[in-house]
């Protein structure tokens, strides 16, 4: 699906919003959005934000007691939840979640004893629409009103040091990272953005703010199997992965040469070193001789832009966050013509605090610092950062 702020994604974005104004939900109030990346999941946060409210991200594999948690300690009055295995995690602790008025749940409708707890996205929905026939203004005024320090998501950490911890990410956090990111000069309208990270994580979020900067388009599938596939099809511009991502990629198109042996097995070696060549040149800052630039001509009409052809063949670049991306799988795919920038920031950050550049790059590195965000190694080696997307805290 590719989602613009088109007429249609507006209309339901201000029909959720308005829903959930006409179920009480006020300023900064959280709604819990337990769900895996897919269109709704996009609206449904617009639909948040546009109430005012704040979005309590729920990773959807989290277990019924971890949800209970974080539900209870956002202090979140609705949960949106994706089908009824999400609804089952919340009914089964419903007990310890008292401050939950209504579950929403996308895919499905509300049946037997549960009807007066759960509705379906439909009908909030059609209460919205209700709404807002009867107050036309009702969600621009609350789009009106809202403040940057106003409090937009919270997103729970992992919990390894203990219960997981809900990240305090304001409206400012947003746009701050969004628009730092766009004074990079690197994206721009023109841009397609294939978007299959966890929206329930910072740097899928990001990704959500992004395009409303920048004004490019974004195409939504979170099957993570059908990434590959997806990828000719689709022909994006942009896409962000992590590491396991392009780890899979490389292993898939090595196995598959592998298996086919002979000429082919021998040409496609040859292409790939020649490519790998070219690209620790450029690294080591020296000048492609005018031999390894011929050689790598032919190997990039014979090879090369064949498998960049398999992945929609207008990549311009990757970016890789949340772990360290091997430099082997890193110079891999660079030889191929397809840049993989790695950046570097914490749920605690809004997502991104470095980025390499796409004009300036470094395997094993993070880049430079976004403008206005400022890092410092402390003698201890911690990392210190410092800048406008830095979180308010934890809650509670």
């Amino acid at each position: 699906l590719v989602v613009n702020i088109t007429e249609g994604t507006q209309y339901r974005v201000n029909n959720i919003a308005a829903g959930l104004i006409s179920l009480g939900i006020h300023p900064e109030e959280r709604v819990a959005l337990a769900s895996g990346t897919r269109y709704e999941w996009v609206i449904a946060d617009f639909g948040i934000l546009a109430a005012g409210a704040a979005t309590t991200t729920v990773y959807p594999t989290t277990n019924a007691e971890d949800v209970s948690y974080i539900v209870a300690d956002s202090g979140s009055r609705i949960v949106i939840a994706e089908d009824q295995r999400q609804v089952d995690k919340l009914l089964t602790h419903r007990s310890q979640l008292p401050a939950v008025e209504k579950v929403i749940v996308i895919d499905g409708v509300a049946d037997g004893d549960d009807g007066d707890w759960v509705m379906s996205l439909d009908e909030l929905e059609q209460r919205g629409a209700a709404l807002l026939a009867e107050s036309p203004s009702v969600v621009d005024d609350r789009v009106d009103a809202i403040r940057p320090e106003q409090l937009a998501t919270l997103i729970y950490t992992s919990g390894t040091t203990g219960k997981p911890k809900g990240v305090r990410l304001l409206q400012k956090s947003w746009t701050y990272t969004a628009t730092a990111m766009d004074s990079l000069g690197v994206l721009s309208d023109k841009d397609l953005n294939y978007l299959w990270l966890p929206l329930s994580h910072a740097f899928g979020k990001v990704m959500l703010a992004l395009p409303l900067v920048v004004g490019f388009p974004t195409v939504v599938d979170g099957r993570v199997d059908k990434i590959i596939e997806n990828l000719a099809v689709i022909r994006p511009t942009i896409m962000g992965a992590v590491p396991r991502i392009f780890e899979k990629v490389h292993g898939r198109i090595t196995e598959m040469m592998a298996n086919e042996g002979g000429v082919k097995k021998t040409l496609f070696d040859w292409a790939t070193g020649v490519g790998v060549q070219v690209s620790r040149a450029k690294q080591a800052g020296e000048s492609v001789s005018p031999l390894l630039a011929l050689q790598n001509k032919v190997a990039d009409q014979l090879v090369l832009a064949k498998i960049r052809d398999r992945f929609g063949g207008r990549l311009r670049f990757f970016i890789s966050g949340s772990a360290a991306l091997d430099r082997d799988i890193a110079q891999w795919f660079d030889a191929l013509g397809i840049p993989v920038l790695e950046g570097y920031g914490l749920t605690e950050t809004s997502a991104a605090s470095t980025l390499n550049r796409p004009y300036a790059y470094r395997f094993g590195t993070v880049g430079w610092t976004l403008p206005q965000t400022e890092a410092k190694i402390a003698d201890d080696g911690e990392i210190l950062l410092r800048g406008p997307g830095v979180m308010e805290g934890y809650h509670n």
